[in-house]
């Protein structure tokens, strides 16, 4: 098998995965403090990383020369994408909602990445960006009674956050291995991450539900760490902007995901917004590729 095809059905695996966590979410805040779904799921996350940096025989910390680099991870991907997107989920936004927003990201990750490393794409690829960023626009506009509502500043936000962090860690795994590279983050925001979580644990009601539980052990197991190790690997071997193409497919799965376990209705304009940004951003990642 080619790199780049492994690249990218690792890759594949990856989405599959991040599709679960928007659900998963909705389900953890039926229990939890949207606080402590966001920080709680790194903390535990955390301490899985530690213990298989431990196995591994590797060192807890990264080169100080990266630090820098994963402190960016940390802020991005491990607490910024978990707040704000918890948090617009807590205010009234709907998974189904929420992951028409989310499917901006491949484009949004395309444009750091650009920026990033300093590429020079065709037109054509700014064109689709803003096309896309118009799309989603346009959509919450249509949802909200003309203007945008908190929640939906929340998810852009989030959609910030995880494009920062799904390009800096796509970089940084061309040379480490994608485990190791969100191990890594993990372990740097801990300090953070630990300590908050007890305190969170003691001053916020908990109602720990079957389905709360599995949402939050979703979440920090699957999301907040195996889910990235073929993520991180499949963009170091197929390119971001080859194996990015598949994340094109999270906002049709967490669609289907919501349908099925939340029995969120399927509503016409949410699905023609779904389709009309994932046209954009398939056009964004032909244009770049």
């Amino acid at each position: 098998m080619s790199p780049p095809l492994k690249g990218t059905l690792l890759a594949a695996l990856g989405v599959l995965s991040f599709s679960g966590t928007l659900p998963a979410t909705a389900f953890a805040l039926r229990g939890f403090d949207p606080y402590m779904v966001a920080i709680g799921r790194a903390a535990v996350a955390a301490l899985i990383a530690g213990l298989c940096l431990l196995l591994a025989r590797v060192p807890l910390l990264p080169p100080r020369s990266l630090l820098g680099s994963y402190v960016v991870i940390a802020l991005s991907v491990v607490f910024g994408f978990p707040l704000f997107s918890g948090l617009a989920l807590d205010a009234g936004a709907s998974v189904s909602h929420a992951a028409v927003v989310v499917g901006l990201l491949p484009a949004a990750t395309a444009v750091c990445a650009v920026l990033r490393a300093g590429e020079r794409p065709r037109p054509l690829f700014w064109v689709a960006s803003a096309a896309g960023a118009v799309s989603v626009t346009v959509f919450t506009l249509s949802r909200g009674d003309g203007r945008l509502a908190v929640a939906d500043l929340l998810m852009l936000a989030a959609l910030l956050c995880a494009a920062v962090g799904y390009t800096e860690g796509g970089r940084l795994a061309r040379d480490t291995p994608g485990w190791r590279v969100i191990s890594y983050a993990l372990v740097v925001a801990a300090p953070v991450s630990v300590p908050v979580t007890v305190a969170l644990a003691v001053v916020t009601p908990m109602h720990p539900t079957t389905g709360a539980v599995a949402g939050f052990a979703y979440v920090a197991v699957v999301s907040m760490f195996l889910g990235f190790i073929p993520w991180y690997a499949g963009l170091a071997l197929g390119g971001i902007a080859r194996a990015g193409q598949t994340q094109l497919l999270q906002p049709l799965i967490s669609l289907l995901l919501a349908w099925l376990l939340l029995a969120e209705r399927l509503e016409v304009a949410t699905l023609a917004g779904a389709l009309a940004v994932l046209v954009c951003v398939a056009a964004t990642q032909r244009a770049r590729a």
